[in-house]
């Protein structure tokens, strides 16, 4: 599998998940471990780049794949989306951020000018307790314009 951009070749076993190897074996812990149903979306990666529940996948399914982490996200620098959540004060507790982050770059990657319903859409299985999506989506929302 491609993670981050760099090619892993790891021996897993058959029932291991991927959100498991990302975190355990290959140190990314960005990738949260939360419900382990698929309900909270904080282990959100992007799969080919679509986003999906890490806990729900397992690590063989990735076999040949893409996969982008939290941590590949911005290059040597904060990516965009993450400048926008901190400018719009999209970040409380920080548990659903890597996820909600992920779920807006596939969003915008696919359709760089989404409407509200559209971003809470995309959003719709990433729970986040603290801000109330008010600042979330405003801070996709602000994205528009930019190039992401």
């Amino acid at each position: 599998m491609k993670v981050n951009g760099t090619w892993q070749t790891l021996m897993v076993d058959g029932s291991s998940l991927l959100v498991d190897i990302l975190r355990d074996r290959l140190g990314l812990t960005g990738t949260k471990k939360g419900c382990g149903k698929g309900d909270c979306g904080v282990c959100t990666v992007l799969l080919d780049r679509l986003p999906v529940n890490s806990c729900l996948v397992l690590a063989v399914q990735a076999d040949g794949m893409e996969i982008l982490t939290i941590e590949g996200i911005g290059e040597e620098s904060l990516h965009p989306i993450q400048r926008a959540f901190i400018e719009k004060g999209a970040i409380q507790c920080g548990f659903c951020t890597p996820g909600m982050i992920l779920s807006a770059k596939a969003l915008l990657d696919l359709n760089p000018t989404p409407t509200v319903e559209e971003i809470r859409q995309a959003l719709s299985g990433n729970l986040c307790r603290c801000t109330g999506y008010s600042q979330i989506i405003e801070a996709i929302q602000s994205l528009k314009e930019r190039k992401v």
